[in-house]
């Protein structure tokens, strides 16, 4: 394949429309008005394995939507009327193949790398952590397409009929889908009486990844070895199915996609936590005297040194020997619905969580205290408002003297917190200091041990 066909390829197939579609499409959701894409601290432009991570989550459309116009391409030469005359002439099929697939492979990835390349100008912009461990994230991306599309093309050269390319989109994107709801998920047990299910290998086959919560979680190399075998399978059998000219041959043509799915399940990790992984280099912290962050994020260090060590002092001044000693971001990932896990040495936060994303100055150094004494048990990756709302605001109140809004909330939600903790910080203020060090003590036993609620305690309840 000289530079010449393939130019006069591109000018006359759809393999350029197919790359422009798929980067439009991309962008779209991406710049959508309220789309998740562009917020906290994994939004695709903050860091450079979130960019990876969220546009491999858009494959979940853009791979069935590269299938169906591979197979439109593939059956170009069915429409015009000229597969007969395209095999008498003395030009190997192989040959002709490997133009219209290469067109497309190149639109495809060229789309899907401008595509990281607007991500990764504004990313350049927000990080002061420079790393490659997020290329093969992206290369596998770019794999998932290519392949696709190749066997899109030879899927429909094989079974050329109009309907081939609508029903080969809908097929894969009801493959990614069940990937992702029951196929792909296996139950792994119940927190507080609800269901919680966690990926399995076979969801690895699927092009998008899972949601990570955190800009320090990767993909493991097990994940990127596998997933790299599969494609490989598939895009040979799209090739082989291209010219293959017998029943017989496609029939063998099926051979590497199903070797490539079978080699892949024997080396994609069957545990979800080897599947999704701390990158310790991103994880590693960077610190202020006792405030710490991970190297991700030591951009706002600076922001927050200040004000860690400010809430620490007033802390100490409150609490005693009692007191936490560090302000550290939270480092700890664990499943969906576990519950969390504290230390009362440290005030352990993320940059994501609703008091802090938006504080600054004196706000953040009261989000740190409500943190560092109520850190808060909702399960992990669930949300919820309530007692320990309620709990940082009167807990919060103890240390400065006076009822403080949390930040984060809504005007309505601030009134609901007003209404609901005024009467219990007059009490826990009326009480005398022993008492109220013991209720404070109290409170801080069920709230780092998430047994029993912390707002009941402070309201003179019983802990559970």
């Amino acid at each position: 394949m000289n530079g010449r066909v393939l130019r006069i390829e591109l000018r006359r197939s759809v393999a350029p429309w197919a790359g422009i579609l798929v980067l439009v499409l991309a962008l779209t959701f991406l710049y959508m008005p309220g789309g998740a894409w562009r917020s906290g601290t994994t939004a695709w432009t903050a860091q450079w394995t979130p960019l990876a991570m969220k546009t491999r989550s858009l494959l979940f459309y853009l791979w069935p939507l590269a299938i169906g116009l591979g197979a439109l391409q593939g059956l170009r030469d069915h429409r015009s009327k000229m597969s007969e005359l395209l095999t008498s002439t003395p030009r190997p099929a192989r040959h002709r193949a490997a133009t219209l697939a290469g067109a497309t492979a190149i639109t495809l990835a060229s789309a899907f790398a401008l595509l990281v390349l607007v991500g990764g100008v504004q990313v350049l912009a927000h990080t002061e952590y420079p790393h490659l461990g997020w290329l093969p994230i992206s290369l596998v991306g770019v794999l998932f397409l290519v392949a696709g599309a190749v066997l899109g093309m030879g899927a429909a050269r094989a079974l050329p009929s109009p309907l081939t390319p609508p029903a080969l989109a809908m097929g894969a994107f009801v493959f990614t889908a069940l990937m992702h709801m029951t196929l792909g998920r296996t139950e792994t047990g119940t927190t507080d009486g609800l269901p919680s299910t966690e990926p399995n290998r076979v969801s690895l086959l699927s092009p998008t990844l899972e949601d990570v919560r955190e800009a320090f979680v990767t993909v493991s190399a097990p994940v990127h070895v596998g997933q790299t075998i599969w494609l490989l399978g598939m895009a040979a059998t799209g090739f082989a199915l291209l010219v293959a000219a017998t029943p017989r041959a496609r029939l063998t043509a099926l051979t590497p996609v199903l070797a490539g799915a079978t080699i892949a399940l024997l080396v994609l990790p069957a545990d979800a936590r080897r599947m999704y992984v701390v990158d310790k280099a991103a994880a590693e912290l960077v610190c202020d005297g006792p405030v710490c962050v991970t190297r991700t994020q030591q951009a706002r260090l600076a922001d927050l040194a200040g004000p860690g060590k400010e809430a620490l002092r007033l802390l100490h001044d409150a609490l005693g020997d009692q007191a936490p000693d560090s302000v550290r971001e939270n480092t700890a990932v664990l499943p969906d619905g576990s519950t969390p896990r504290w230390s009362r040495g440290t005030v352990l936060f993320g940059f994501d969580d609703d008091i802090i994303a938006t504080a600054k100055g004196e706000e953040l150094t009261w989000a740190l205290i409500a943190k560092g004494m109520v850190p808060g048990c909702t399960p992990v990756g669930w949300s919820g408002f309530g007692g320990d709302e309620y709990a940082q605001t009167v807990a919060l109140g103890w240390v400065l003297g006076d009822l403080k809004p949390l930040g984060g909330l809504s005007a309505r939600m601030r009134g609901e917190v007003e209404a609901e903790t005024r009467p219990v910080w007059k009490e826990l203020k009326a009480l005398p200091r022993a008492g109220q060090l013991s209720r404070i003590n109290a409170m801080r036993a069920a709230a780092f041990s998430c047994e029993g609620d912390p707002f009941e305690v402070l309201s003179g309840g019983a802990s559970r």
